[in-house]
C-alpha cells in the first residue's frame, strides 16, 4: 500500500510541473525568439585601418584549427617593429586591458556586431587604454611591446573572436585596404600642351 502511495505522489508531482510548465509556456500567437548570430555568420566588412602601420606584411595568416584544442593559427601575424602605434580599427569598446601569460593584451568589443559581439584582440601591446573605454577607427589604444611576441621578428597577434569562436580578422578589411592596386594615372583634358 507504501508503494502505491508513493507512485500516487510521484505522478501527482509529475503532473503538477507538467500542468506548470505547460501553463507558462509560450503561446501560438507569440512572436518567435530571435537567434542570436551564429558563431560561422559573416563578419561585416567594418575595418577602416590596419592595427599597425599602413600596409604591414603578414608574416603569418590566419589556419583555423580542425577541432577547438587543435593545431593552428588563431590570428594574423603582422610585422611591426617595439613602438610602433597600435590601432583600433573599428569602433568598439575595451572590454580588456592588461597582462596574460605576461604578455600585454588588448580586446575590444566592436560596436553593432550583434550579440554576442564581435571581439578584436591585439598583443603584446603595451596598453593606453582601459577597460570600459570607447574607441573609435584608428584610435591608439598602445604600443607594440618589445618581447612577448611568438614570432621570429617583432610583430602584433591580432585576432578576432565570436563568443568562444576564432574568425579571420583579415575579413574585417574592406578589399580596399586589403589589396591596393598600382597607382593609375588617368587622362587630363582641357588643359594646353606645354610649348615645345
Amino acid at each position: 500500500m507504501r508503494c502505491v502511495r508513493g507512485v500516487r505522489a510521484t505522478w501527482g508531482l509529475l503532473l503538477g510541473l507538467t500542468l506548470t510548465v505547460l501553463a507558462t509556456a509560450a503561446r501560438a500567437d507569440d512572436p518567435p525568439p530571435t537567434a542570436p548570430p551564429r558563431a560561422d555568420a559573416p563578419v561585416p566588412v567594418i575595418g577602416r585601418t590596419w592595427p599597425v602601420g599602413l600596409r604591414p606584411s603578414v608574416l603569418r595568416g590566419w589556419d583555423p584549427p580542425a577541432t577547438p584544442y587543435g593545431r593552428g593559427h588563431r590570428g594574423v601575424d603582422l610585422a611591426a617593429p617595439p613602438g610602433t602605434p597600435v590601432r583600433a580599427v573599428a569602433a568598439g569598446r575595451v572590454s580588456f586591458a592588461g597582462r596574460v601569460a605576461g604578455k600585454g593584451v588588448v580586446a575590444i568589443e566592436l560596436t553593432g556586431t550583434g550579440d554576442p559581439p564581435l571581439r578584436t584582440t591585439y598583443e603584446p601591446v603595451h596598453a593606453s587604454v582601459k577597460k570600459g573605454d570607447e574607441v573609435e577607427p584608428g584610435e591608439p589604444v598602445g604600443t607594440v611591446e618589445p618581447t612577448g611576441s611568438h614570432c621570429a621578428v617583432t610583430c602584433v597577434h591580432w585576432g578576432l573572436l565570436r563568443d568562444a569562436t576564432y574568425l579571420d580578422p583579415l575579413s574585417l578589411l574592406p578589399p580596399w585596404l586589403l589589396h591596393r592596386g598600382p597607382s593609375r594615372l588617368l587622362p587630363v583634358l582641357g588643359v594646353p600642351l606645354p610649348p615645345p
